[in-house]
């Protein structure tokens, strides 16, 4: 374990090297990727979707460098009655939102739109606005924004999506001041590419602005309404952000989570349970004139060493097969270690080690990372961790959204699942524990009803869809807490298949949104099989294995691995809760 605490320091410490940018999501025969080509393939950038692992066949693929192009693209697939969908240069999106599928009568092939090339970016400097074309990258958004000496005042953590993904997923950063940390609900204006009947052309440009009875369909409309095109953002003049991490004991978490999202503008809390230690990010604006030209740089997000990568994966994967959760637990003790010494990513200017808090900078360098997403070299030495061409990192990521009187609860179960045996705990703080974040109150219908709280955990996901995991009962029983008896919604773009059991009576705008849809596309041009299992909230069809991969509930042990020695069990703080349990006493 200290060889992995020593490799994540090395790594975090070595100078630059050169990086090799993402795989492009859209992949065709001969390595092209133009008008027409044929034999293409869509995934994401994980490798693998959480409703099947397969790549999405696309039958034909178009990629737009204007509205007009847009325009033309919808029309086609509307004259020819074609299912259509719409996918960013960065396909980060763990459901397979994005797949076009099959048009549904066997008729006429599916198009998908790539809005790669689209992506310009226009600064009003004087309405303090920014104009975005879908597929611009928030990296080029906000440094166009800061050029201009003003600030977009919300973005997600992870840099690498597009304007256009992230207002349509519902992406978000963490406060509950002011518009909050989503970003759609920064959104002044945006524009819609719609399908329409011959005599229009078959498909218009739907101009919205903040106001507008169908404004709160298009801000969060998972690519079911018609193609975003043009998004406008609301900016404020240039500030900087101070930054502190507060490690403390997590007896009194539950206690004032609130407290700390009201002192504090940007506040989140890492919770790593099995430390029984909660990381506060003490996160505020600071004046002009402050001393700091800090950036963020968050370690996880950073290129990383491939052979580093690789060798953490082995690690993991050879304690989940030895199922060595004390290893597990000497790995997650060496990450948080690695991530305090080097302030988990902060530096107080770019290029320079980690020397201590706060750390001060400029909105656009502090509020967002992800280099690894911007490598533009060609020599394989570092990558994103997570490339699936090079295993890396694999792993699952559930985001649950509670109302703050229900996440006090959750804490509390989730700490008694906890002190039954606190090792089992230990694969997610592996990863980053339970990332606690705050948003505000949106007039989205698809997004949140009121102030919330999100909770994001990754943990360890076998390369083997037919493997069992150690400890995984401890997770789905966490994932089923939050999701079933705390009644939880989840994150539109992430989780398992289970965590959209009945997701359309989690949200209360579901039957206006469903009603928008009618009217923009009557004929579902834009549904498709995946898309309708995320926003339909029901669970796939059992069978043999189907729960290991969070594609069920179990209710019987086959949906488990019984050749493995795991059987569907009721839960042990939650006993309605099914999991797949592992018992020796039990292997034949």
């Amino acid at each position: 374990m200290i060889a992995a605490f020593l490799l994540l320091v090395l790594c975090s410490l070595a100078p630059a090297a050169l990086s090799v940018p993402p795989r492009p999501p859209v992949r065709c025969g001969g390595g092209g990727d133009g008008d027409g080509d044929a034999g293409c393939v869509l995934s994401n950038a994980y490798g693998a979707w959480s409703s099947d692992r397969a790549d999405c066949p696309v039958a034909a693929v178009t990629y737009p460098a204007s509205e007009r192009d847009v325009v033309a693209a919808v029309a086609r697939a509307s004259a020819g009655g074609m299912r259509v969908k719409a996918v960013s240069g960065f396909a980060h999106t763990i459901p397979k939102l994005a797949c076009p599928g099959e048009n549904g009568n066997g008729s006429a092939a599916s198009l998908l739109i790539s809005t790669a090339r689209y992506a310009g970016v226009e600064v009003d400097a004087g309405a303090r606005t920014v104009t975005a074309d879908a597929g611009a990258p928030l990296r080029a958004v906000i440094d166009a924004a800061e050029a201009s000496g003003l600030s977009l005042p919300a973005s997600p953590y992870w840099e690498g999506v597009s304007v256009g993904g992230a207002v349509s997923t519902g992406s978000h950063g963490s406060s509950w001041w002011g518009q909050g940390g989503a970003l759609h609900d920064h959104v002044v204006r945006l524009s819609l590419v719609v399908p329409a009947g011959a005599a229009d052309g078959w498909a218009r440009v739907l101009p919205l602005a903040k106001g507008d009875a169908l404004f709160p369909a298009a801000l969060v409309s998972l690519g079911l309404l018609g193609v975003i095109s043009k998004v406008t953002l609301a900016l404020e003049p240039r500030f900087k952000r101070s930054v502190t991490y507060d490690y403390r004991d997590d007896s009194t978490f539950q206690d004032d989570f609130a407290d700390h999202a009201a002192r504090h503008e940007f506040a989140d809390i890492a919770w790593y349970p099995s430390q029984h230690q909660a990381v506060y990010r003490l996160d505020d604006r600071a004046p002009l004139n402050a001393t700091g030209d800090g950036v963020n740089d968050f370690i996880g997000f950073r290129s990383t060493l491939i052979a580093v990568s690789q060798g953490v994966r082995a690690l993991e994967t050879a304690l989940e097969g030895s199922r060595n959760v004390k290893g597990k637990c000497a790995m997650a003790t060496a990450e948080i270690a690695a991530k305090r010494l080097i302030g988990n990513g902060l530096r107080r200017k770019d290029g320079q080690l980690f020397t201590g808090y706060p750390v001060v900078g400029f909105q656009g360098k502090m509020q967002t990372s992800g280099s690894c997403a911007h490598s533009a070299a060609s020599s394989p030495l570092k990558a994103c961790a997570w490339d699936p061409r090079f295993k890396g990192l694999f792993f699952y990521e559930s985001t649950a959204v509670f109302s703050p009187a229900r996440f006090r609860s959750f804490i509390l179960d989730v700490k008694k699942l906890r002190d039954l045996d606190p090792d089992n705990m230990c694969g997610v703080d592996v990863y980053n524990g339970l990332l606690v974040r705050f948003v505000r109150r949106s007039e989205a219908w698809l997004g949140q009803p009121e102030d919330s709280v999100v909770v994001d955990f990754n943990y360890y996901r076998a390369a083997d869809p037919s493997a069992a995991r150690l400890s995984q009962d401890v997770w789905e029983e966490v994932e089923q807490l939050a999701f079933v008896k705390h009644g939880a919604r989840p994150h539109w773009a992430k989780n398992r298949m289970v965590a959209f059991r009945g997701v359309q009576g989690k949200y209360p705008g579901w039957a206006r949104f469903a009603a928008a849809k009618r009217q923009l596309d009557p004929r579902g041009l834009f549904d498709s099989p995946w898309s309708d299992d995320v926003v339909g909230g029901k669970e796939l069809s059992k069978d043999d294995g189907c729960a290991l991969d969070g594609r069920c509930v179990c209710s019987e042990d086959r949906h488990c691995s019984p050749g493995q020695g795991y059987y569907c069990r009721t839960g042990l703080v939650f006993t309605e809760a099914r999991v797949c349990r592992y018992s020796a006493s039990q292997l034949v």
